[in-house]
């Protein structure tokens, strides 16, 4: 892996990269170098617990993999591709109105570790200040030729913009800067496509990549122009030329709105199924808990921590792409759901939020919302605001929430005041060390809905088992055993209350 490359005075002094200005002082445009630091946690400070199972799937990831279309008969080692391999070499580029600095350095901090995950080095990164990112090349035409020479000087052949780039923008800079550009979505669909892997999330990110690439083809010369046709002086060419008129790029668009059809009918045929599991679980009144949250906040981590469920929990921006459900039970005997879902980001592409709209559904129809936010991020609060963007996107604002602070074992007594100073009623807990865990399950479990009829029953012993359904999907207020059976008084399910209707007393 190449280092990012660290500028030096005239003395040979190392210069903080932050504070280096390639344009002149006080001029209106600064281009301002971005540091090094990650999103990503310190890898020095990662660790996965017991809770956490064998993890195949993150050894998985790192595997080396066959190259499609090549034999198997081969023995030479060209036939299998190590992935790390052919990682690029990128330049990080952003655009910043006046006073919004720190916010920017700390999306293009986010978009280090979006492109590292995607498999990329991160050579270096700039950003420009101007009211508006110019229409033609994003950062105007002198600084792109800037940003050519910084390219060229640390040999990288990737731009990545940190915004949604138009294509005419992605063009012109491409034209100026001699190398492939990209935009901060491309990076996150390329992510999605490497971690998908149900039929569901594949189909989804499918659906999305192709939403986004469809307004973005390219054609060239005559391929662009419909074929001639008609006589030779009124249309074109003549004889020869006259055909079904139409393009390559044409018959591409046809192809990509066929296969998006095909798709959306494919995730519709998940719904039923998806449905009758939820429809199962609201008939026995099972309470569902989703944990929502920023991407790489812990989420899978505290899944595990609560369930032992051994889902993949990774050091990576969306790890986790297919919601996972598990059963919990809480203290009273209640059963409960706990659901880890696909985590969110600033600036999710709108392609994503409607291809993923059915996972997200599994956080609009949770009874509780459990708000994980990632407590050594350098902005949670930007993380409260954008993950409860989204949550309101797909109908869950009325639900209730719980903030979670996570990751608190890295921070000091002064920094988790100021979490709780963000929001006074959050929860800080450590899914790595395990502290405040206990608290957490409890207030998860208070928060549950009661079911619907309250009723007091006398029980015979002969019908141990409407007792046994009250102790799994009721909540149980009090219950004794008297000579005529077991007298219970619980809140159940309608369903649950008509079976006891024959012993219910006064």
């Amino acid at each position: 892996m190449i280092a990012p490359k660290t500028p030096a005075d005239s003395d040979g002094a190392p210069v903080d990269p932050v504070e280096r200005v390639l344009s002149r002082a006080g001029s209106r445009s600064e281009v301002r170098v971005f540091d090094s630091a990650q999103a990503l946690q310190d890898q020095a400070t990662v660790s996965y617990a017991d809770t956490d199972g064998e993890q195949w799937d993150r050894e998985d990831r790192a595997a080396l993999r066959r190259v499609p279309g090549l034999s198997t008969e081969l023995a030479d080692v060209t036939e299998v591709e190590y992935r790390q391999l052919r990682l690029e070499n990128v330049v990080l580029v952003a655009v910043y109105p006046q006073g919004a600095q720190e916010d920017a350095e700390n999306s293009l901090r986010e978009l280090a570790a979006l492109a590292e995950t995607a498999g990329a080095v991160v050579l270096d990164g700039v950003m420009q200040r101007r009211p508006h990112p110019d229409p033609a090349t994003y950062v105007g035409r002198g600084k792109a030729t800037e940003l050519r020479d910084l390219v060229a000087a640390v040999g990288a052949d990737t731009v990545i913009a940190d915004t949604e780039l138009a294509p005419s923008q992605r063009r012109a800079l491409e034209d100026v800067v001699k190398v492939k550009v990209i935009d901060r979505t491309t990076v996150i669909l390329d992510i999605f496509s490497q971690h998908a892997k149900s039929r569901e999330g594949k189909a989804q990110v499918e659906l999305a990549q192709l939403e986004y690439l469809l307004p973005r083809l390219r054609g060239w010369g005559e391929s662009m122009s419909r074929q001639a046709g008609g006589q030779v002086g009124a249309a074109g060419a003549g004889m020869g030329s006259r055909g079904p008129g139409e393009t390559k790029i044409e018959l591409d668009r046809r192809r990509i709105r066929t296969r998006m059809a095909q798709l959306r009918r494919q995730i519709r045929g998940f719904e039923p199924g998806r449905e009758a599991k939820r429809a199962e679980r609201k008939r026995h009144t099972i309470p569902s808990v989703a944990i929502a949250g920023y991407t790489n906040a812990g989420k899978s981590s505290l899944l595990n921590r609560l369930t032992s469920a051994g889902v993949l929990v990774q050091n990576a921006l969306f790890a986790t792409l297919d919601a996972t459900v598990r059963r919990a039970e809480a203290a009273d005997g209640r059963i409960y759901t706990l659901t880890d879902t696909v985590g969110f980001v600033r600036n999710l592409p709108h392609q994503l939020v409607e291809a993923f709209r059915s996972t997200l559904e599994e956080v609009g129809a949770a009874d509780v919302i459990v708000h994980v936010v990632d407590a050594a991020h350098p902005d949670p609060a930007a993380q409260l605001a954008t993950v409860r963007e989204v949550m309101a996107d797909v109908g869950a604002r009325a639900t209730r929430e719980l903030v979670v602070f996570n990751k608190v074992d890295l921070l000091d007594e002064g920094e988790r005041l100021v979490l709780l100073g963000l929001e006074p009623d959050g929860h800080a807990v450590s899914s790595r060390t395990g502290e405040g865990i206990d608290v957490l399950r409890a207030a998860i479990e208070a928060a549950l809905p009661l079911p619907a009829v309250e009723v007091r029953a006398l029980v015979p012993y002969d019908r141990g088992d409407l007792v046994s359904a009250v102790h799994s999907s009721g909540h149980i207020v009090a219950t004794s055993h008297e000579p005529g059976g077991t007298a219970v008084h619980a809140h159940v399910s309608e369903r649950l209350a008509a079976e006891l209707a024959p012993f219910v007393v006064e």
